[in-house]
């Protein structure tokens, strides 16, 4: 008799253990399933702005805020898709995952993780500036490979290829962005999964990014 009590008081324990696990997500599974929650899109947006207006973003984080004069008669597809973003808000609780001092600042990616986008590519517009500090350019994984992703010049640059659309920039004469820029850069890093030193020890956050026109 003892043991057929033993034996349902394990099916009981057992049968508990599989109904918590079962219905409380781990980390990892919550952020998942947050990541698969994002908006996403098969096509890229229809262009919209007007070209002859000037575009000003506002991307607010949890380092301060930083002010990004947008190329809108430059690179209006960039621009464009951009903006889309921002008023749609995919870009809000997205982290910096890529940063390396005296180089760049990385964002963009709903997934954290460098692989990210927003369900579709567009292609290159022309480079005509230099990457020099405060400037905004699209990352991509090769050409015309561009979607949501991002990153800010921490410091000029006479070395890199350009291939990747620069659409914005910092003033140079705004002293408040480029402090926030220099704070993010200046988070400590680690080794990501390639061995780079460029994974953040720190979570960088875009709380949003606000749209300025006139």
């Amino acid at each position: 008799m003892k043991k057929w009590f033993e034996i349902i008081g394990v099916a009981v324990l057992i049968g508990l253990f599989i109904f918590f696990v079962g219905t409380k997500p781990m980390p990892q599974e919550k952020e998942n399933q947050v990541n698969t929650l994002r908006k996403q899109w098969d096509t890229p947006p229809a262009l919209t702005l007007d070209q002859n207006k000037k575009y000003t973003a506002i991307i607010d984080t949890s380092k301060g805020q930083m002010k990004i004069d947008l190329f809108a008669s430059e690179t209006p597809n960039t621009v464009n898709n951009f903006i889309f973003l921002a008023k749609e808000k995919f870009y809000d609780n997205i982290i910096f995952h890529r940063i390396i001092k005296d180089f760049m600042i990385q964002s963009g990616d709903p997934t954290g993780t460098g692989t990210g986008d927003p369900g579709y590519k567009f292609d290159d517009e022309s480079v005509t500036r230099d990457y020099q500090r405060g400037t905004v350019a699209m990352a991509n994984s090769g050409p015309n490979t561009n979607g949501s992703q991002f990153f800010i010049m921490d410091k000029d640059n006479t070395t890199l290829p350009k291939n990747y659309v620069i659409f914005g920039a910092i003033s140079e004469n705004d002293t408040e962005s480029l402090t926030t820029l220099d704070a993010i850069a200046a988070t400590p890093v680690e080794a990501n999964s390639q061995g780079e030193q460029s994974s953040p020890k720190e979570a960088i956050v875009i709380k949003t990014i606000t749209i300025e026109e006139k």
